[in-house]
C-alpha cells in the first residue's frame, strides 16, 4: 500500500441487513479510503428486497468491485496490503466457512488473508436466536484473531429513524478500524450534552424507588 493510501476490504453476505455494508461503503468513500467491494449472489438478492437500490447501484459505491468466483483478485492474496476487511452483513455459512478455513469463495478467501495476515476481520453476524453451533463458531472465530460484531441498536444515541441505528453501527464498526466518523455518536460526549439539554441527571443512574 502506497504512503498515505488506505484500503479496506467490504463483504457483503446473504443474510438480512445488507444496508450495513451499503452505509459502509458510502462513509468510506466519504473518507477517502479505497475500497474493495465482494459481495454474493444471496446479498444481491437481499438489496432488491430491502432497499431501492439496485444490485449494479451497490457496486457501483465501492472503489473495485470484484467478482465472488474470482479467486485470482487481489484481494485474495496476502501480498495485497490492505487495512483489513468487514462483512456487513455476515450471514452464519459465510461465518462457518471462515472459521473452518475451507473456504469456497472470494468472499470468504478475503476474510481468511485478513486472519492470516493478522490485520481486522470485523463480522456483523446477522442471526438470532443463537444455538450452541452458532456460539462456538464465534468462539473460534475470536481465538482466530476476528471480531465479532452483532449490528446492536445503540438507543442512547436517541435514534429518530432506521437510518440513524445503521448510521451507529456502522460507525462503530469503522471505529475498529481507526476511522473516527463525525457521524458516530460518543457515550461521554455527545449523550451527556444531549441529557443536558433534556434536564437528565448527570450520570443516569438513577435506581427506582425500593417497595
Amino acid at each position: 500500500m502506497s504512503k498515505g493510501a488506505q484500503r479496506l476490504v467490504i463483504g457483503i453476505s446473504g443474510a438480512s441487513g445488507v444496508i450495513y455494508g451499503i452505509r459502509a461503503l458510502e462513509l468510506l468513500r466519504e473518507c477517502k479510503v479505497e475500497t474493495h467491494l465482494v459481495i454474493s449472489k444471496a446479498a444481491e438478492l437481499a438489496v432488491t428486497y430491502e432497499t431501492i437500490l439496485k444490485p449494479a447501484e451497490v457496486r457501483a459505491r465501492a472503489s473495485v468491485c470484484h467478482p465472488m468466483g474470482d479467486v485470482g483478485a487481489s484481494i485474495a492474496s496476502g501480498s495485497f496490503n490492505t487495512l483489513g476487511m468487514l462483512i456487513a452483513p455476515c450471514s452464519v455459512k459465510t461465518m462457518s466457512e471462515i472459521a473452518t478455513g475451507v473456504t469456497s469463495s472470494l468472499l470468504t478467501r478475503a476474510a481468511d488473508v485478513a486472519l492470516k495476515e493478522r490485520r481486522r476481520l470485523v463480522l456483523m453476524v446477522r442471526e438470532t436466536p443463537l444455538h450452541t453451533g452458532h456460539l462456538r463458531t464465534m468462539l473460534q472465530l475470536s481465538e482466530l484473531g476476528a471480531v465479532i460484531m452483532p449490528p446492536v441498536p445503540a438507543f442512547y444515541v436517541q435514534p429518530q429513524n432506521v437510518a440513524a441505528l445503521v448510521e451507529q453501527s456502522v460507525g462503530r464498526a469503522l471505529d475498529l478500524f481507526g476511522f473516527e466518523l463525525d457521524s458516530t455518536r460518543r457515550w461521554n460526549e455527545d449523550w451527556q450534552r444531549t441529557a443536558a439539554r433534556h434536564g437528565a441527571s448527570e450520570h443516569h443512574t438513577s435506581q427506582p424507588e425500593e417497595r
